[in-house]
């Protein structure tokens, strides 16, 4: 089966070993996606603009996989605030409505960064 990485622009996959995606066949795993703009700075400081940043980081890996948000098949939200859900949920729906993945909302006590409010991972079936 063939097998590829993606690079993307986090810090820390260098540090840690990781690669932004990895496409397996038809699959395409994307990692963990905090809110990292490219070229560093603050992530922005709401949690609905934090998922959009997220989410567009993870559009960017399915595109270079050959894949796009229609071939999205499950997500998972790391969110440090259930308060937050509604905010999240909301760019979530703005990527994903049609598509309908299945998801998974976890609250964790804490992300990587403290500025970090959400973290977002998706797996892609390419047709």
């Amino acid at each position: 089966m063939e097998r590829r990485t993606i690079s993307g622009h986090s810090p820390f996959e260098a540090v840690v070993g990781y690669s932004r995606a990895v496409v397996a066949g038809p699959h395409v795993f994307v990692s963990g996606t905090a809110p990292i703009a490219a070229g560093g700075g603050d992530p922005p400081p709401d949690a609905y603009e934090q998922a959009r940043l997220c989410l567009h980081l993870v559009l960017e890996a399915l595109a270079e996989a050959g894949a796009s948000a229609a071939d999205v098949v499950r997500t998972r939200m790391f969110l440090t605030d259930a308060a937050d859900m509604a905010a999240i949920g909301r760019a979530h729906l703005e990527v994903f409505g049609e598509v309908r993945p299945a998801s998974t909302a976890v609250v964790v006590e804490a992300l990587l960064d403290p500025r970090w409010r959400v973290e977002i991972e998706a797996d892609a079936l390419i047709a």
